[in-house]
């Protein structure tokens, strides 16, 4: 199968509802845990020029013992090339987003820590993200699965 790209931009692609299942994998202390839930990409309420989404994520996550709900939030900014910066919600940098070619690789210095993510459009309803993350104080992976929702209700 090969690599699916999204025309001209990445903003487009993210928009929508997305049904989320998420692994997580802790080499250091040899846990495994999973989140599952929904996130919804929309344009952000504080943004009435429409160059921005935001990413809203909410579930149940399980790891090692603990079992109880979780949420995520990120930005999307719009940039001039057809990319996206992604923020943090209080609009920390973050990292740089490019689907246009299908796949992208990024970094995400944190203080020793290095975290790698890849973002892999796998059709036009469904990506992947795959998250390294290696230092001093952390060694884990989690993949992330997005698959479009609400198509066939």
């Amino acid at each position: 199968m090969g690599v699916v790209t999204t025309a001209g931009s990445t903003l487009p692609f993210l928009a929508g509802k997305w049904n989320v299942v998420r692994h997580i994998s802790d080499a250091r202390t040899g846990q495994r845990g999973t989140f599952i839930g929904t996130a919804v990409i929309e344009p952000a309420a504080d943004d009435p020029g429409g160059g921005s989404l935001s990413h809203e994520e909410q579930g149940e996550l399980r790891f090692g013992g603990h079992c109880g709900p979780a949420r995520r939030s990120l930005i999307y900014r719009e940039r001039d090339d057809g990319a996206a910066d992604v923020l943090f919600a209080d609009g920390r940098d973050f990292y740089r987003l490019d689907l246009r070619s299908g796949t992208w690789r990024a970094e995400h210095p944190c203080r020793e820590d290095r975290y790698t993510v890849t973002v892999t459009v796998l059709t036009d309803i469904s990506f992947t993200e795959t998250w390294r993350v290696r230092g001093p104080a952390k060694e884990y992976e989690m993949t992330t699965h997005y698959v479009r929702a609400g198509l066939d209700e």
